[in-house]
């Protein structure tokens, strides 16, 4: 009864796949980025921002923005608050003095400005001016940033800081600290969490080399049963608890919009807009590299769809008491499984529907960073292969390619590797006398990026 319909809504079989196989995906997808949940509201916390309605503002973003990516795009692309937009919120604008208020505001407008250039189709005319070489660069990065968030949480890498007394980071005669000779390092070889991580990359690797469906799901679970076994996993607080919707109020619909409608937060809605603008945009080329969805110019087809649903949500989590939200990377991982339409989407939206009922249990789940991080290196490792789609022999095209790949890992943001690229392409081209490869939207957004380094507020 419901396979007709599912068939209907998502055109299963015209895309090679199941409802098996949607539903595998997408609950591969929700566990890989359920993290969200709990490091969201933790890191919103400094700016104020109560952590009890903060984690209902999380999942009901990621609930809405999944479910319309879903229904509308048919794309198996979940949606939530963005990493580094919370953070660019929590630590660059607090630290300003910029009240929570003002950034749920700032939110807003930046998605009504997304809303606006979407349906104009501007941001679509955007994305196409932009070379092949640079949208296959945006995959290889976002893969090797994955790689190596997988590689830090797990402990297999680490901050060189990390074990050092206090005072031998402080620089001579001051209270400073200073930044260590060497940032990061290998880590502890020895902690059983880090045999675990290791193993769970093994394990997934030897699954996915002998074509077992499922595999990324697979090792997952496999590793966080064999650490709790050991007595490495953390005990929850409780299983069930009643969505305090009561509490959510504190923060629901308080965002300030004449607060941020002046001159003086321009540089904030600059940063904002370029940093959701370009990690969408990204993430797409990401996930439809790994997915196969690009066509052959690199082009996500219909890419309006997805980008109208980012545009939406990110109205919406201002509304609902969170920050910049889009389409996630993580959702390379239910890709990888085999997912391909938004059927999977519609999963992941219901798990986290379902999770407001578990909070207490998920909060212990995501401490189990030994099982989901490997996870992360193995979709890293497999989005390197759009290196391929490179131009290697042409400086002018592997240059601006090279610079994205190495500023979004090295500064640890995506969209300042973006900025890097989309900025160096046509200034190479210009200056080799090749200004004719180069179309006007990409002059468009290297001029809007180096704004961005100018004035906006880049970290």
């Amino acid at each position: 009864m419901l396979a007709p319909m599912f068939e209907r809504l998502f055109r299963l079989s015209e895309r090679g796949t199941s409802v098996r196989t949607e539903v595998l995906g997408g609950a591969t997808t929700f566990l890989t980025m359920a993290y969200i949940i709990v490091v969201n509201p933790a890191i919103l916390s400094f700016a104020g921002v109560p952590i009890g309605p903060s984690t209902i503002a999380t999942i009901l973003t990621a609930v809405f923005g999944s479910l319309l990516m879903g229904l509308h795009a048919n794309r198996p692309i979940a949606v939530a608050p963005y990493m580094g937009e919370n953070a660019f919120v929590a630590f660059g604008l607090a630290g300003l003095g910029v009240a929570w208020t003002q950034c749920l505001g700032a939110v807003f407008v930046s998605g009504a400005v997304f809303l606006v250039i979407t349906l104009l189709g501007i941001r679509a005319w955007l994305a196409r001016s932009i070379s092949t070489s640079l949208k296959h660069s945006f995959a290889v990065g976002i893969g090797l940033f994955l790689a190596f968030i997988g590689l830090y949480e797990t402990g297999i890498v680490t901050s060189a800081a990390a074990g050092l007394p206090p005072a031998a980071l402080l620089l001579p005669g001051a209270r400073t600290l200073r930044a260590p000779d060497v940032p990061v390092r290998i880590g502890d070889l020895h902690r059983p969490e880090v045999l675990l991580a290791i193993g769970g990359f093994a394990l997934i690797a030897l699954l996915m080399a002998r074509r077992v469906r499922g595999a990324i799901l697979l090792g997952m679970a496999a590793t966080a049963i064999a650490g709790g076994m050991l007595g490495l996993g953390q005990a929850p607080r409780g299983v069930l608890a009643m969505p305090a919707f009561s509490e959510w109020g504190a923060i629901a619909f308080k965002l300030d919009l004449p607060g941020v409608l002046r001159l003086s937060f321009i540089p904030v809605l600059l940063t904002l807009f370029l940093m959701s603008f370009l990690d969408t945009l990204g993430t797409l080329v990401g996930v439809g590299a790994a997915g196969g969805m690009l066509d052959e110019k690199g082009d996500f087809p219909q890419v309006e769809r997805p980008m109208l649903v980012d545009a939406l949500t990110c109205m919406f989590a201002g509304l609902a008491g969170t920050t910049t939200s889009g389409a996630y990377i993580e959702s390379a991982t239910g890709i990888r499984e085999g997912a391909r339409t938004g059927l999977a989407a519609v999963v992941v939206a219901l798990l986290f529907a379902a999770s407001l009922f578990f909070v207490p249990l998920v909060e212990a789940v995501q401490h189990a960073r030994y099982a989901y991080g490997p996870a992360l290196v193995v979709v890293g490792a497999l989005m390197v292969g759009s290196l391929a789609r490179i131009e290697t022999g042409d400086l002018t095209e592997l240059i601006p390619a090279f610079a994205t790949i190495a500023m979004m890992i090295f500064t640890y943001n995506i969209a300042n590797g973006l900025t890097a690229g989309l900025v160096l392409h046509p200034v190479l081209k210009l200056l080799t006398g090749r200004a004719r490869e180069v179309r006007g939207g990409g002059v468009a957004l290297a001029l809007l990026c180096a704004v961005y380094y100018a004035f906006g507020r880049p970290h």
